[in-house]
């Protein structure tokens, strides 16, 4: 009898350790629970980051040199030149950027900003005559990719204007590469390049005003040859987005960037 007592006690106390253990279990479980999650939707947000990072830089790797501007990709620090038969590059300043802005269906992802001098080849003068007199000068340009992420093809410009802390303005007639990245593209694909625009040049800018209106040759007013400002944020002003039809779908976006 008193083993059957001595039994019957300690099931007992074993029951109600267990049931006072369990509140107490169970808030922990809760608690790791939750940092589990936490931990696993930061290493998520991690993963993406990086991977969008990688395929900024992979697009940017896959680049097909300009044929009438040195290749600058190894320039990331300023006062690093790069040459080759097209002229000699100087970085002057790099802005990283790696941000995406929705313009309706599209999607319009800015790498990066620099600031080069560059001179060019003697065999490249002329193709820049056009655009200024010096035979050394600074440009802008900026590394973008365009996404189409709507089936149907759009017309869209991703710098329509740019303007800068100087005073000057820019069409995107102005654009040195010329890597066809104004214009249609086709439902669901990519495009990706650079944008150029020589600055605190002597000649052949239009400037314009608030609403985008040119001014003639005769009456605008040009940075004079000897003089040289410093470029410390540029604005870029999208197209709107139109349709096959040639209908508005999106208005267009400033971004400002700065150095």
């Amino acid at each position: 009898m008193k083993q059957v007592l001595s039994t019957m006690l300690l099931i007992t106390l074993l029951v109600g350790c267990s049931s006072n253990a369990t509140p107490e279990n169970s808030e922990t479980n809760k608690q790791n629970e939750t940092q589990t999650e936490n931990r696993a939707i930061e290493k998520n947000d991690e993963t993406e980051q990086q991977k969008s990072q990688e395929q900024a830089e992979n697009n940017t790797d896959k680049y097909e040199p300009n044929p009438q501007v040195p290749d600058d990709r190894s320039l990331q620090k300023v006062d690093q030149t790069y040459g080759d038969e097209k002229g000699e590059a100087t970085l002057k300043a790099i802005k990283n950027i790696n941000q995406t802005y929705e313009v309706g269906p599209i999607e319009l992802t800015v790498k990066e900003a620099k600031l080069i001098h560059l001179r060019p080849d003697y065999s490249m003068i002329d193709y820049f005559h056009v655009l200024t007199h010096k035979e050394e000068f600074d440009f802008v340009k900026v590394f973008v990719e365009i996404k189409n992420t709507s089936s149907e093809k759009v017309n869209f410009a991703p710098i329509e204007l740019l303007k800068t802390n100087t005073g000057e303005t820019f069409n995107w007639e102005k654009d040195i590469y010329l890597e066809e990245l104004h214009g249609d593209i086709e439902g669901n694909s990519t495009k990706a390049g650079n944008l150029g625009f020589i600055v605190n040049a002597a000649g052949g800018h239009t400037d314009k005003d608030e609403h985008g209106e040119g001014t003639d040759d005769h009456s605008s007013k040009y940075v004079h040859a000897d003089e040289t400002k410093d470029i410390k944020w540029i604005e870029i002003k999208t197209s709107d987005v139109f349709d096959a039809n040639k209908k508005k779908i999106s208005e267009s976006q400033k971004i400002r960037i700065e150095f």
